[in-house]
C-alpha cells in the first residue's frame, strides 16, 4: 500500500504511507542536507529513522508525526553520523537515540562542523545529541507489533552505517547507502564496502526501499547505485594506469547516464576513495576529508548548493 498524507506547514516535504504504521518522510529535492526520514507508529510511541538537518526542518518533521499519532516520539535511530540525518536529534529531547558505536564516535568528533561549511543556512538552535544506546553488529527494536531490525553494513557511506529493515512489511530504510537520482557519496567510507553492502541489502529482498535522499523506490535503486560505483572503479583504475590525478580523471570522465543526478561533483571525493582502495587502502581507512572537500569545490567551481 502506498498513499500520501498531507503534512501541515511542511513546504515540499511529505509523508508517504508504505504500510500500516510505516511511513517515509520525503524532503525534495534530496540534494545536499535535504534528507529523508522514516516514521514507524505503534506501541507507546513512534520510532524515527533519522531526523533532519535544521531546527526548522526537524520541527516540520515533528508536526508531520503529530498529524498521524498523538504520541510523542519515543525512539530515534540514526543511520549514520552526518548532521543532515542527526542534527535534529536534540529536538526530540525525551527520545532514546540508537546508533552504531562508530556513529556515536564520529558524531562527537564532528560536532556542528557541517554548519560551518554553509554558514548562511538557517540551521537554528542545534546541539549534538549522539546515540546513547549503541551496538556493533545488529539490534532489534519492537514498535508495537512492528519488528525493526537494525543492521550494521559499513564501512560504506561512513564506517557506522545502519539500515532499518522491516521484514514483515518488506520495507528497507537505507540511510545514505542508497540515494535516488542523487550521486552516491563514499568520502568517509568505502567504494568496495558500499558494493558489498548493496549485495547484502539485495539479499534481504525488500520490495520498498526508502533512500537517504530522493524518492522512494524498489530494488532498482540498488541496481543503479551498483552501476555508478562499478563505473567509478573503472574510471579510477584507468586514471591510475594513465598517471592521472584525481582531478584530471574527474574532468575527463564521461558521466553518461549519471550526468543528470544531483550533486555530480561528488565524483572527486568518490574517486579519491577509489584511488586509495586501488592502492591498497582498507575500507573506511581515514583520508583527508577537508582536502577532498576543497578539491571537490575546485572541480565544481563553487561551493555546492545547500538547500537545507
Amino acid at each position: 500500500m502506498q498513499s500520501t498524507v498531507a503534512v501541515p506547514q511542511a513546504v515540499a516535504a511529505r509523508l508517504e504511507e508504505l504500510g500500516e504504521g510505516v511511513f517515509a518522510y520525503v524532503q525534495p529535492d534530496g540534494g545536499w542536507c535535504v534528507n529523508n526520514a522514516g516514521v514507524i507508529v505503534g506501541g507507546d510511541g513512534p520510532l524515527l529513522v533519522d531526523t533532519a538537518a535544521t531546527e526548522e526542518r526537524t520541527l516540520r518533521l515533528r508536526s508531520a508525526v503529530a498529524s498521524i499519532t498523538p504520541l510523542p516520539v519515543r525512539t530515534v535511530v540514526n543511520t549514520h553520523s552526518h548532521g543532515d540525518h542527526a542534527f535534529g536529534n536534540s529536538v526530540f529531547e525525551d527520545a532514546l537515540v540508537i546508533g552504531h558505536a562508530n556513529c556515536r564516535t564520529e558524531m562527537a568528533a564532528a560536532g556542528l562542523h557541517l554548519c560551518g561549511l554553509w554558514p548562511e543556512t538557517p540551521w537554528g538552535e542545534l546541539s549534538v545529541s549522539p546515540p546513547t544506546v549503541t551496538f556493533r553488529d545488529r539490534a532489534t527494536v519492537h514498535v508495537g507489533p512492528i519488528e525493526v531490525e537494525l543492521l550494521h553494513v559499513g564501512p560504506a557511506h561512513t564506517t557506522g552505517d545502519v539500515v532499518a529493515w522491516l521484514p514483515e512489511q518488506s520495507v528497507l530504510f537505507t540511510g545514505d547507502l542508497v540515494m535516488a537520482g542523487v550521486t552516491p557519496f563514499c568520502m568517509m567510507g568505502s567504494v568496495s564496502g558500499t558494493l558489498a553492502a548493496l549485495g547484502r541489502l539485495r539479499s534481504l529482498g525488500a520490495r520498498t526501499i526508502v533512500p537517504g535522499h530522493g524518492p522512494v523506490g524498489g530494488p532498482e535503486l540498488l541496481d543503479v547505485a551498483e552501476d555508478y560505483l562499478r563505473w567509478l572503479r573503472g574510471v579510477a583504475a584507468d586514471g591510475r594506469a594513465r598517471g592521472l590525478t584525481v582531478l584530471q580523471a574527474a574532468r575527463e570522465a564521461d558521466l553518461g547516464d549519471f550526468a543528470g543526478w544531483l550533486d555530480a561533483e561528488r565524483i572527486v571525493p568518490n574517486l579519491h576513495r577509489a584511488y586509495a582502495e586501488e592502492a591498497g587502502a582498507r575500507p573506511g581507512e581515514p583520508l583527508d576529508v577537508g582536502a577532498m572537500f576543497q578539491e571537490m569545490v575546485e572541480f565544481h567551481g563553487r561551493l555546492p548548493a545547500c538547500h537545507a
